[in-house]
């Protein structure tokens, strides 16, 4: 079976945040070149996620246990689970609903299921997390 695409809508590119919890935005707009603060690393614990709203969707920002932080729509693409609220493991996090794995660095399913969620780069700088919203990685 065709893995299908994962590219996001161009108007979905072009959204402000907000951010929910610890995760708290310089602004409501994109910020020049796309990049959005979203929170200070430190704000996320070791294996969990926070959500930053978008007009378009949730948008989950995840920490593993070697500090890495990747971002993925806060969609399962199984049945659109929150994926903020599964368990993060590696560099995967298990839907709660039905508990599919996706690849947090790919959005990818892991085989046997087939699907994707949409990827948003991601940088710590200076300890704070930054989401380039303008530019959502197809997987």
């Amino acid at each position: 079976m065709d893995q299908p695409p994962c590219a996001a809508r161009a108007e979905e590119a072009k959204v402000g945040v907000r951010a929910s919890r610890d995760c708290v935005p310089v602004s409501t707009q994109a910020a020049p070149g796309g990049w959005q603060k979203v929170c200070a690393l430190a704000a996320i614990p070791q294996l969990g996620a926070r959500v930053v709203k978008s007009a378009r969707g949730n948008i989950a920002v995840f920490r593993t246990a070697g500090d890495e932080a990747f971002a993925l729509a806060d969609k399962c693409p199984h049945k659109g689970g929150p994926l903020s609220q599964g368990i993060v493991f590696g560099r995967k996090v298990a839907c709660p609903l039905h508990g599919w794995n996706v690849g947090l660095d790919d959005g990818l399913a892991v085989a046997p299921d087939v699907g994707c969620a949409a990827t948003f780069q991601v940088r710590v700088e200076d300890g704070m997390v930054h989401v380039l919203i303008d530019a959502v990685r197809p997987a």
